[in-house]
């Protein structure tokens, strides 16, 4: 007998796709703006990144980081609906851009006014 197994939807780790640094982001719930910063690895605590492992630091200008999960984020786009980013021109951006909104949901972005 086959038995077939459901296939979760949403993001898994097989399918994550990190945000990159330098993603310019903005905190769903508390509201604060900044930078994606690199990746911590947390030992202990609940809410973790799809990976199961990490949060994202997040620059918000402060001495220090804000540790956040993606679910946590919106990410930033500007007037030409491209992904801002530090340092980046804009081709890498509308490959990032395109990159994440394969795996996030349009309201997930958000129109930098």
């Amino acid at each position: 007998m086959n038995t077939v197994k459901p296939v979760p939807t949403g993001t898994t780790k097989a399918s994550w796709i990190r945000i990159p640094d330098g993603t310019k982001v903005k905190h769903r719930h508390e509201g604060y703006i900044g930078f994606i910063d690199g990746l911590t690895e947390i030992v202990t605590g609940p809410n973790r990144n799809p990976d199961g492992k990490t949060q994202y630091r997040m620059n918000t200008g402060a001495p220090d980081r804000q540790l956040v999960t993606e679910n946590d984020l919106s990410i930033l786009m500007d007037d030409e609906e491209l992904v801002i980013m530090l340092r980046q021109k804009a081709p890498y951006r509308r490959a990032v851009t395109q990159s994440l909104q394969s795996v996030f949901a349009a309201d997930r972005f958000l129109k930098l006014s």
